[in-house]
């Protein structure tokens, strides 16, 4: 595990896959309460990529795995993990690169791609109209004081939203640290990302059975040169989806 100090002066961890070729690098982007392992290493979409010739780029976001936890709200937000992603790059001289971010990781994918050229292509999964309309997460699926409420509870047997129990199941099963969790939370984005300075090729995909990720199509619609495709899961095991990794290869490989 390498680490890079953030702009704030935040400690961040991040991993690298396969030596450097012809394409550009892939940097792959986790969701909230997971990690750049758990998200796209134990999946096989790192291996999938790396099989392809691909350099691979996979950090830990602020506060989620190998990276510093702080508590507070003010060290978070997808904005604050853009500028990381875009920090990251500039120190591994990075010139062109895809982009694929996966819930949390598909808003701060958006937000890259809107504020820094350098991004070719594009891809977001675990995310859909929300991203377009609220521009974040669907708040809908998961209400943000519920998610922080049930984050920091004592008792997680008090928890009663099915989607906030099932985050809550997540963390806890990986040892996260809930109170940075519930400070991403907080902070999390949700306004305007500018979708219309995305100029890119870009891939929105989708689970079947992902509360998050409903209505994919109005977020391809979105952008201006974008396709979407569903696929079989939900928000936490299409990941795990053959099809999930070969649509991404298949995507990034065409540039």
């Amino acid at each position: 595990m390498k680490t890079f100090v953030a702009s704030d002066g935040v400690e961040l961890a991040y991993q690298e896959f396969g030596p450097a070729g012809p394409q550009p690098p892939v940097l792959l982007h986790h969701g909230f309460s997971t990690d750049g392992t758990a998200n796209w290493v134990r999946p096989g979409i790192v291996d999938a990529l790396v099989d392809r010739g691909r350099h691979v780029i996979v950090p830990d976001a602020r506060g989620h795995g190998a990276s510093q936890k702080p508590h507070d709200a003010a060290s978070y937000g997808e904005d604050r993990m853009a500028g990381d992603v875009s920090r990251l790059l500039d120190l591994l001289a990075v010139d062109l690169v895809d982009v694929v971010g996966y819930s949390m990781g598909g808003i701060v994918a958006l937000i890259v791609a809107a504020n820094d050229s350098r991004v070719r292509r594009l891809v977001t999964g675990g995310i859909g109209a929300s991203a377009a309309e609220t521009g974040g997460v669907d708040r809908g699926a998961v209400p943000g004081h519920e998610l922080i409420s049930g984050l920091l509870a004592d008792d997680p047997a008090t928890i009663t939203d099915l989607q906030v129990m099932a985050f809550r199941a997540f963390a806890d099963a990986s040892g996260a640290d809930r109170r940075a969790l519930a400070a991403q939370a907080t902070a999390a984005h949700h306004r305007p990302i500018g979708l219309e300075r995305i100029t890119i090729p870009a891939l929105v995909l989708a689970g079947q059975d992902d509360p998050l990720a409903t209505r994919p199509e109005v977020l391809a619609a979105a952008l201006s040169d974008a396709r979407w495709r569903v696929l079989a899961g939900d928000h936490l095991t299409v990941v795990r989806n053959p099809d999930f990794a070969e649509a991404i290869v298949s995507f990034v490989d065409a540039g």
